[in-house]
């Protein structure tokens, strides 16, 4: 039997039993009646009492229905409702405390609960614009005569904000199509205290934090662009109790800019009262040896300034490096606890301070003798025994052990060994851990350069076959024009700091334009070099040559002259000038430096000169991207004829280094082949825009020089070359392409140059 079947039967069951219950004892009382009146007379005088329920009549089923037995089992009807609970709000529609004044929260509520009604009397008493009991004679005689117009208008308000809304939020639903562009507005009230705030720099620090402004890229739909800016609004809050506004009030909405596909996310920044320091304790700053006034100085906060965290995280570190600096090696600082008091718009500031002794260094200690010893350790270090312990002496024996290239981790770690005894300090040694780095390379290059033609080289070393930092080079070059070898060996912070010894033998075999020559040198020097990690001010090299060169220029081939044997003895000097920025890109200030090389010459007689070289390059920005540059160099060579001084001593000009857009070595007087011939005399000029974008750049640039006969350069035939390069600023340097051309080429130069070199050409 069906469902509805059953259904049926019932209802037809129910009814019957309700007629039959109410016919039953009409009948009954009837018969009674007839056979005994008193009876029935005696039982309408007594109370009425609850009578005894009749059994139910037997009621024969024509269907044979038990109606108690169980019905089947109803079909499943369960369904899966989703829980809402991670379900974000419209956008538009944020928290009511962030977005709508407390006047038209219930309002709005209403709104959208019934999003198509009207304003009615029932929401004038729940917002607050009617009584919610009826008025009294009192109130209606005390009631301004405009009371009902007053109402009327204000209700007119109510819906015209309730239209206004519904029009925006209307506005936003018909952009969300899963890729919504936003605009983020930070807007701060005026007021009193916003005056102590770089407005300008809170708001970039802002937007580096920003998840709106991270995020901005990715598509995102306005649920998620609300999650952003309620994260964002969070983190206002804990940006401005960094400043010192701790009653800040940070209020965000959203909205469609008008005639446009995307959204305006504004937060408008009430700050509020600026919290200062009502008190300052640096518990435990009074210990022995202790400068405490200059410690207090060094935390620079006092009573009375804003309660700014980043100050007083910079005071702190202030505090600690200063206890550093005079002696402290094992001092510490507790972490800030400022104590707010909101009525009194204050802060207590506690730092908990352990100055932990004073000390003065000892000896340094290291466990591998094999790459540095513990003398050569105290040679390159800026302190000696006895000094009192600062820790930038510590990190500056730190960058010099990594500049040598010899290790690839260090630790340095001051370890007490004699402790304070009263007003005396201790005494702290270095423990020094190194992990050795390779001390072997093996390179190799490969290279074209116009008119220099191909060029390999290889070369092996050993950065510590002589210990302590005695490195040996042997390199090879083979190419077109030139065939060397040569053995090398430098000893760094050769007997002190940052002096280097080097000593060397060459053999080469030169044949270009300009003079053939083949070579055997033998030179030692002493100089102070600068370098990637300590560029110096000054640096200076001293230092002397023998060179044994048989040699032929341009000149004797022509007219069919043997080669010229030269023995030269030389004794170079140099002193540089460093006042720049960066070694490989500087990008202000300048340098300057000249070479001194008095040199005495044996070929068929003796002759003395002089030569000497001044170099100077000038740096100067213009913007935030572009950088000026111009150099100068000018050289002379007193003494002596230039055919009387051997082709390879003389002054050249023109390349990557020199006059781009010619040949290397091309500029100046040629012979009877076209061949260059060098001069006494040198001059150069060079001028620069270094443009930069990014990790590119791009730079026109204009170069000038000429060689001369004579030791003074007298400025005329100047040889221009103008081009521009490109520039890839790479984490260890720029990266140097240039094509140039000559502008005033003379016979067999070239159109077109092309240098490539690691570092800025000057």
């Amino acid at each position: 039997m069906s469902l509805a079947d059953r259904a049926c039967l019932a209802t037809a069951w129910t009814l019957a039993l309700l007629a039959a219950g109410t016919a039953m004892p009409q009948s009954a009382r009837a018969q009674a009646a007839a056979a005994d009146p008193a009876a029935v007379a005696a039982e309408a005088a007594a109370p009425d009492l609850p009578a005894e329920p009749a059994p139910p009549p037997q009621v024969d089923d024509p269907l044979g229905i038990d109606p108690l037995a169980p019905l089947d089992q109803l079909p499943g009807m369960e369904v899966e409702w989703p829980d809402g609970g991670d379900v974000p709000p419209w956008p538009g529609e944020f928290a009511v405390e962030d977005t709508l004044p407390s006047e038209t929260q219930a309002a709005d509520a209403s709104d959208s609960a019934n999003p198509d009604s009207v304003a009615t009397g029932a929401d004038d008493v729940r917002d607050g614009l009617a009584a919610s009991a009826l008025p009294t004679a009192e109130d209606l005689a005390d009631a301004p005569a405009d009371g009902a117009d007053s109402a009327a208008d204000r209700r007119a308000e109510r819906q015209a904000e309730r239209e206004q809304r519904r029009a925006e939020r209307q506005a936003l639903r018909e952009i969300d199509d899963g890729d919504v562009r936003y605009q983020v507005v930070v807007n701060f009230v005026p007021s009193e205290d916003l005056k102590a705030l770089d407005q300008g720099a809170f708001t970039s620090r802002f937007r580096a934090l920003s998840t709106l402004e991270r995020l901005a890229d990715d598509d995102a739909n306005l649920a998620q662009v609300n999650r952003r800016a309620r994260d964002d609004r969070d983190l206002l809050d804990t940006m401005l109790h960094v400043y010192g506004f701790y009653d800040a009030d940070v209020r965000n909405s959203v909205a469609r800019i008008e005639g446009q596909e995307r959204v305006a996310l504004t937060f408008d920044i009430t700050a509020g009262p600026l919290y200062t320091l009502s008190a300052i304790d640096l518990a435990g700053l009074d210990a022995v040896g202790v400068d405490v006034p200059a410690m207090r100085a060094a935390f620079g906060m006092k009573v009375g300034d804003p309660a700014n965290s980043d100050t007083i995280v910079a005071g702190r570190l202030a505090l600690l490096t200063g206890l550093l600096e005079t002696g402290f090696p094992f001092a510490e600082t507790g972490e800030p606890d400022l104590l707010v008091d909101h009525d009194q718009r204050s802060g207590a500031l506690t730092i908990a301070v352990k100055p932990g002794g004073q000390y003065r260094f000892g000896g340094i200690v290291t466990d591998d003798d094999d790459l540095f010893g513990s003398r050569h350790l105290q040679r390159i270090a800026r302190f000696d025994r006895g000094d009192i312990f600062q820790t930038s002496d510590v990190d500056d024996l730190r960058r010099a052990i990594l500049a040598t290239g010899l290790v690839s981790t260090i630790t340095l770690t001051p370890i007490a060994a004699t402790p304070p005894a009263g007003t005396e300090p201790g005494t702290v040694d270095i423990a020094v851990d190194t992990v050795a780095a390779p001390l072997r390379t093996i390179a190799g290059a490969v290279g074209y350069g116009t008119g220099e033609g191909y060029r390999a080289e290889v070369s092996w070393e050993h950065r510590n076959f002589f210990p302590p930092e005695g490195l040996v080079r042997a390199r090879a070059v083979g190419g077109t024009q030139e065939q060397l070898i040569n053995l090398v060996y430098r000893r760094n912070n050769f007997m002190t700091r940052d002096r280097v010894l080097t000593a060397q033998v060459l053999a080469s075999n030169i044949n270009r334009d300009a003079f053939e020559a083949r070579t055997f040198l033998v030179s030692a020097s002493l100089e102070r070099q600068t370098n990637l990690i300590f560029q110096k001010k000054w640096t200076w090299s001293v230092g002397g040559e023998l060179v044994l060169t048989d040699e032929r220029d341009g000149r004797s081939r022509i007219v069919g002259g043997s080669r010229r044997t030269f023995f030269i003895a030389a004794l170079p000097t140099s002193l540089t000038y460093d006042g720049s920025d960066d070694l490989l890109d500087p990008g202000k200030g300048f340098r300057l430096g000249g070479r001194v090389s008095p040199e005495y010459s044996l070929q068929s007689g003796s002759q003395g000169y002089v030569r000497i070289q001044l170099d100077g390059s000038y740096y100067q920005p213009v913007s935030d991207r572009i950088v000026m540059a111009g150099r100068v160099r000018l050289g002379s060579t007193f003494g002596a004829d230039r055919f009387d001084i051997a082709p390879s001593r003389r002054f050249y000009a023109g390349g990557g280094g020199s006059v781009r857009g010619y040949g290397f070595q091309r500029i100046g007087p040629r012979d009877a082949n076209d061949d260059p011939i060098g001069g006494n005399g040198l001059a150069e000029f060079s001028l620069e825009a270094r443009v930069r974008f990014g990790n590119f750049g791009v730079v026109p640039f204009f170069d000038a020089g000429n060689v001369y006969a004579n030791s003074v350069p007298d400025f005329s035939g100047l040889r221009y070359g103008a081009g521009i390069g490109v520039r890839y600023y790479s984490s260890f340097g720029p990266l140097r392409i240039d094509v140039a051309t000559p502008l005033n080429r003379q016979t067999g130069d070239s159109r077109i140059g092309v240098y490539i070199s690691l570092g800025q050409a000057f």
